[in-house]
């Protein structure tokens, strides 16, 4: 007569599913998370953080811009005030030539003293823009804090590991050449 354990699937349930309440059906656990040692699933090194660089073309053009807008206010308003076409050319013109004088003195004093833009009055959408202020911005900062240039992030850590891998190879050298 077989022993109450051997009617079991694979030592899984009951053995009678009688008195149980239940049919005695063994359902596979679905929710069991099998694990996976081969696959990481976090980068083991994390990248450095890159600052955008600003593309420098699409700055000038939106300074180009701003001044196109200004003049075309200009025309508007003489256009409405019915002034001649000569007259509202020569005005036009004027207004252009000194907001493009003005903007290379503003371009010539902001690259000798960078105190210039600040990210406050700029919208999400000049991301260009953006990324030349925070750049600006870092570059203060770096300055007031005293970091070099090639400052390294986590290069302090690395120097000491290779001080110390120098140590315990000067060490075994010294134990080797005492025997």
């Amino acid at each position: 007569s077989p022993t109450p354990h051997q009617n079991m699937s694979s030592n899984v349930g009951l053995s009678t599913p009688r008195g149980s309440g239940t049919s005695g059906y063994v359902q596979r656990n679905l929710s069991h998370l099998k694990p996976r040692d081969a696959f990481s699933p976090y980068p083991t090194t994390l990248p450095s953080h890159k600052q955008r660089q600003p593309d420098a073309a699409i700055l000038e053009h939106d300074r180009l811009r701003e001044i196109e807008v200004q003049v075309f206010d200009l025309r508007d308003k003489l256009e409405d005030e019915s002034v001649d076409e000569a007259e509202i050319e020569a005005q036009t013109d004027a207004l252009r030539r000194k907001l493009l004088k003005e903007g290379e003195e503003m371009k010539r004093k902001r690259s000798k003293k960078s105190n210039g833009s600040s990210a406050r009055g700029l919208k999400a959408h000049q991301v260009h823009e953006l990324a030349a202020a925070k750049i600006e911005e870092s570059e203060k900062l770096r300055k007031a804090l005293g970091i070099r240039e090639d400052y390294e992030e986590g290069g302090h850590w690395r120097r000491q590991e290779e001080r110390l891998r120098d140590g315990v190879a000067e060490r075994e050298q010294q134990k080797t050449g005492l025997y």
